[in-house]
């Protein structure tokens, strides 16, 4: 049986477990998948016991950065901070073309979204505007809800209405190519706690940057929950457009509920804005036109997920992967 893996950094697990392809090899190609993404963790899962007694093979080419465009149609230039070529990463097909969809694809997982927004340059917009602002002002929240030449001319309702279009279309894209599959979307995790004032302002692996030569920003505690619902709205949206093209929905966002980037370490499945990585992840990372620092021994994250994001999100994908290659004879 053939399954597909689609998907940004949220699925390609960037910092979590080795690089794979390893560092140095000639397969390297900027995407930064690692051993402790999900898809991984299901593969290995799905070998130990499989489906029906069958066989799973797995094709992930799920790539950081990857917008929904770059899914279905638009060829995508890798931004992998780890040994990069001298000039930089060639740019790399659509996901859709480079994993070879066809009619013999049994399942396919899609997990993609935020960069569309993007949500990476909102978190670093509230992050510079919160600087001075008092913990309950929104300061973020109003310019992109305004919209305009402030942060970005496209509101967030814009944004909102895009993405709709953008994932319906993706959506078709993978079923044109893949007409005999299942289509699983994976929805994100919470990464804000549903108090924002328990998140520490001063905190680099909470939301808090170091940023060379401005300092230290962090976003307001009010601009910390509108977060959160920004996350839920894009949540929203991919589900809505899944069940509107009859496929299934994963929610990871309901069992990750105090698991956010704002708890202690023990607790958190998402790393802060720095946090723990592997030692080839970098400690110093251009964002934009800024420099983001991290130090103590803490790497660049940028709130993604951790080991136990990945597994958490793995053991509900692994059900629904299990679900869509089992023969509806034998689901009772």
């Amino acid at each position: 049986m053939e399954w597909v893996a689609l998907g940004d950094s949220y699925t390609a697990g960037v910092f979590v477990g080795e690089p794979s392809p390893p560092l140095g090899g000639p397969d390297r190609d900027g995407c930064d998948r690692t051993t402790g993404s999900y898809p991984n963790l299901v593969e290995r899962r799905l070998a130990a016991t499989p489906p029906s007694g069958r066989a799973v093979a797995l094709t992930d080419v799920s790539c950081g950065g990857a917008t929904i465009l770059e899914i279905g149609s638009a060829r995508q230039t890798p931004i992998s901070p780890v040994q990069p070529p001298v000039d930089g990463w060639p740019s790399v097909a659509s996901q859709v073309d480079r994993a070879g969809l066809s009619a013999s694809t049994d399942v396919v997982t899609i997990g993609v979204g935020g960069n569309s927004l993007p949500f990476g340059k909102i978190l670093t917009s509230c992050l510079l505007t919160g600087i001075g602002q008092p913990d309950e002002a929104t300061p973020c929240r109003d310019a992109y809800e305004a919209g305009g030449p402030f942060l970005d001319p496209e509101s967030i309702y814009d944004k909102y209405d895009r993405v709709t279009r953008e994932y319906a279309a993706m959506l078709r894209a993978v079923h044109e190519k893949a007409p005999n599959a299942k289509v699983i979307t994976v929805g994100y995790p919470t990464i804000v706690p549903e108090d924002p004032t328990t998140c520490d302002r001063q905190d680099t692996t909470e939301l808090a940057a170091d940023i060379k030569d401005v300092g230290r920003i962090s976003a307001t505690h009010g601009d910390i929950a509108w977060l959160g619902e920004v996350n839920t709205h894009l949540n929203a949206i991919v589900e809505a457009i899944t069940e509107l093209s009859d496929d299934t929905y994963v929610d990871t966002a309901t069992s990750s509920v105090g698991h956010d980037a704002c708890q202690p370490r023990a607790k958190k499945w998402v790393e802060g804005v720095c946090g723990e990585a592997g030692p080839y992840w970098p400690n110093e990372l251009a964002v934009g036109p800024l420099t983001l620092t991290c130090s103590g021994g803490n790497r660049a994250t940028l709130v993604h997920p951790n080991a136990a994001g990945h597994a958490n999100t793995a053991t509900q994908v692994e059900a629904a992967v299990r679900t869509a290659l089992t023969p509806e004879t034998s689901q009772s």
